[in-house]
Formats: structure tokens, C-alpha cells, sequence
């Protein structure tokens, strides 16, 4: 018989790091996983205020002050634009993880993803009649 060969198994090489700059798509999607570091960020700062709201007039102020500072107005811009590409990205995707069958069809993506953005569109009027900017 012949000499017995010993095979060396083919390995593939998988990066632990920078492996979702390969493709768009990936880079997409861990882009919308950031954005959830920022959203938890202000619902801490959120949280921080009606701390300093409970402790009274003078705690409160200085919570005030500092939310006119530069670094927080630099934050609240990063966490206004996570937050819209975070709303943005999941109403594209709602049609995917969502879909609504009537009879044996399915409402297209523009229906699903349509009425989305328009909810959010009337809610967010809804919250600034309330708040009484007009």
C-alpha cells in the first residue's frame, strides 16, 4: 500500500476585531448597535435629573446649568442623531421583522414602514402641542 497521507483541515481565519468594516451591511448594523450606548446615556442623564429635581430648587438649577454647557449641548446633538438613525433604521426594517399578512398577500414594506413614520410623525406633533411650542 501507499504511503498513508495526513491531511491538514482547512481553518478558516475569523477576526475578533474590525471584522463588520468587510461589508456595508455589517458596518450598518453595528452603526445601529452603537447607537443604543447613547440612547442608555440619556436615559441616565434623564434619570440624573429628576434626582436633582427631588433634592430640591437649588439641586435642580445646577442640573439646569449644567445642560446649557457646551459639552452637553455636543452630547445632546450626538444623542438626537443616534436616535434618528436608530428610528429610521428600525422602521426600514419593521417590514422584515413585522410582516402583515392579510388573506394569502402581504401589505408592501412602504405601507408598513408608511405608517410607522407617520406615528411618529402625529406623536411627536402630540408632545409638542402638549409642551407648547405652538
Amino acid at each position: 500500500m501507499g504511503e498513508e497521507m495526513s491531511r491538514k483541515p482547512y481553518v478558516r481565519e475569523v477576526r475578533k476585531f474590525r471584522w463588520f468594516f468587510r461589508h456595508p451591511r455589517y458596518l450598518r448594523y453595528m452603526a445601529r448597535e452603537v447607537t443604543c450606548i447613547f440612547i442608555g446615556a440619556y436615559t441616565l442623564l434623564l434619570v440624573a435629573g429628576l434626582n436633582s429635581l427631588s433634592q430640591g430648587p437649588a439641586a435642580y438649577q445646577g442640573f439646569r446649568d449644567w445642560l446649557s454647557s457646551p459639552a452637553s449641548i455636543v452630547f445632546h446633538v450626538l444623542a438626537l442623531g443616534f436616535a434618528l438613525y436608530h428610528s429610521v433604521t428600525w422602521f426600514n426594517l419593521t417590514p422584515k421583522a413585522l410582516p402583515v399578512q392579510i388573506g394569502e398577500d402581504f401589505l408592501p414594506d412602504a405601507v408598513i414602514s408608511g405608517a410607522h413614520y407617520a406615528s411618529w410623525g402625529l406623536l411627536s406633533l402630540a408632545v409638542l402641542a402638549l409642551a407648547g411650542a405652538f
